[in-house]
């Protein structure tokens, strides 16, 4: 080729250079590629949603009860504008009406600023929580963030006996690898797509944050010990995590497995017993325990490969993945068993001479409200400090906060902040109505409400930024230390941090656990 024709060419190639780049930055804001296809999702305001994206092949047929599979690619622009189903739900499960749900359910959605080209925006990623037998994904707005510069992604996963089931033969199936939390497995595999997919919604796949609440909060912490999720996050935050909760060991599990397979006509653990069993109709397997503290309600097991030890253990030990940790609770966690109300002395009678003491000083003097507290206090929050002192003695940060906040229409009636309670103002979506919710209507969110959420909410945005919550438009969030015992409230007086916080009645909590 001649000099002549070397141009032509070199001013071809950059016409075409040109042309690409022209069409990439004025794509329209709604479409996006990623490495198994195109996808088309809606704009609203300033952020863009892309809903109902697989992230694994549907778990069903051979797939139940296995490891999630790559999902496969597709051809054409896939519509990404509404919602998929929700994953199956245990019967009666606690959770919102209405909705598709299905065994394929894998799918996470994805929510961005509309502007954001050529950044590498921070990452979030929530896990819902539901018992481990409820909840979905798509109960949960992430806009305000959008809006807020983060990339948050909303995350299906298997529930039930579904997600989490042992039998002899899936371990013998497994061999030696990970079985029974099929659920966590699940949530594993959402990050990985996310490290390999994020960048194209603007996201950094290096700075990563998950977080969750309840049953989600539960498998932030067991992502945190589990080694197959080393290194897909750098940020963690657990709302109310029950950070002592030890979870099922695998023969308890496996003997569980076994009698609800011999309960359905299945016997032994042979392959053909183990394809009668994925042969049972899900709602079989959907039927429900007898409540999510019974022994056979679904949930979390000890496999000794994909959840290595209980958590209070890995911590203690070190083995938890050091990245900087938010974790909390709320002030009525009790709400979750309303029995507790109703019978304060199933708590109170066995601390025996220790009795009145305790009424004293957990319920200045009320005996319903002294065994809500040490309920409370001893299912989340000093196991939340625990998990703090654990982080602090490994050289990472940790930050504790405590949620107090209620709505002034409340303030009287409510024994306090329920379990769930913080969720609405973390993502900014308080109600525009009055609402009823276990027996109290909830009213439409004031000024005062709104406040307090944008708080929290910069809180954790901040956090997802940078690693440290620092100010966020409040008071400076300190990081945990022993001694300081340092918690962030968030109550009816705003924004406060407490040094020393419920010193008293966690160090007695505390030698009870260490008994245990």
């Amino acid at each position: 080729m001649d000099m002549r024709g070397r141009l032509a060419a070199l001013v071809a190639g950059m016409s075409l250079l040109a042309s690409t780049a022209g069409m990439a930055a004025g794509a329209a804001p709604d479409q996006v590629t990623i490495k198994d296809g195109a996808l088309k999702g809606a704009v609203d305001g300033q952020v863009v949603s892309f809903k109902n994206i697989p992230f694994a092949a549907p778990p069903v047929g051979p797939l139940r009860w296995k490891p999630p599979q790559k999902e496969a690619p597709w051809t054409g622009v896939r519509d990404a504008t509404a919602f998929g189903p929700t994953c199956m739900q245990v019967t009666g499960a606690f959770g919102r009406p209405g909705g598709q749900a299905s065994e394929d359910c894998l799918q996470l959605n994805v929510y961005e600023p509309v502007e954001h080209a050529h950044k590498k925006l921070p990452v979030m990623v929530w896990i819902y929580g539901g018992g481990f037998i409820g909840g979905a994904a798509s109960y949960y707005n992430g806009a305000h963030f959008a809006d807020d510069g983060v990339v948050l992604v909303t995350v299906n996963y298997r529930l039930g006996r579904l997600g989490w089931f042992a039998h002899p033969g899936l371990t013998k199936e497994a061999g030696g690898g990970p079985t029974g939390d099929f659920g966590l497995m699940d949530q594993i595999a959402a990050l990985k797509w996310v490290k390999a997919n994020i960048g194209a919604f603007g996201g950094d796949a290096s700075n990563v944050t998950v977080f969750g609440e309840s049953a989600g909060a539960m498998s932030v912490n067991y992502l945190l010990i589990s080694p197959q999720a080393r290194g897909l996050f750098q940020k963690a935050i657990s709302e109310s995590g029950f950070g002592r909760t030890p979870g099922r060991t695998l023969a308890g599990a496996e003997a569980l497995g076994a009698d609800f397979a011999k309960a359905n006509g299945v016997t032994g653990d042979d392959a053909a017993q183990i394809a009668a069993l994925r042969a049972l109709p899900a709602d079989t397997l959907m039927k429900a325990a007898a409540g999510l503290d019974a022994p056979d309600a679904p949930g979390p097991i000890v496999d000794g490969v994909l959840v290595p030890t209980t958590v209070a253990q890995a911590f203690a030990a070190g083995k938890q993945a050091h990245v900087p940790f938010i974790l909390g609770g709320n002030s009525y966690e009790a709400s979750l068993f309303p029995r507790l109300r109703a019978h304060p002395e199933a708590t109170l009678d066995p601390l025996g001479d220790k009795k009145a003491g305790a009424i004293a000083l957990f319920g200045d003097g009320d005996p319903v409200r002294a065994a809500t507290t040490i309920w409370t206090e001893g299912a989340i929050i000093e196991p939340d400090r625990y998990l703090a002192r654990q982080e602090v003695k490994a050289g990472v940060k940790a930050y504790v906060y405590y949620f107090s906040y209620m709505p002034a229409g409340l303030r009287q009636i409510a024994p306090g902040t329920p379990h769930g309670g913080e969720i609405g103002y973390v993502f900014e979506t308080l109600p525009t109505t009055a609402m009823k919710r276990g027996g109290m209507t909830i009213p439409a969110a004031n000024g005062e409400d709104h406040a307090l959420s944008a708080h929290i909410h910069a809180y954790w945005v901040a956090f997802a930024k940078t690693g440290s919550p620092d100010s966020a438009g409040g008071p400076e969030w300190p990081a945990y230390t022993p001694a300081n015992d340092a918690v962030i409230e968030f109550g009816t007086d705003g924004v406060v941090v407490h040094d020393q916080f419920e010193k008293t009645q966690l160090d007695i909590i505390e030698q009870t656990a260490a008994r245990k």
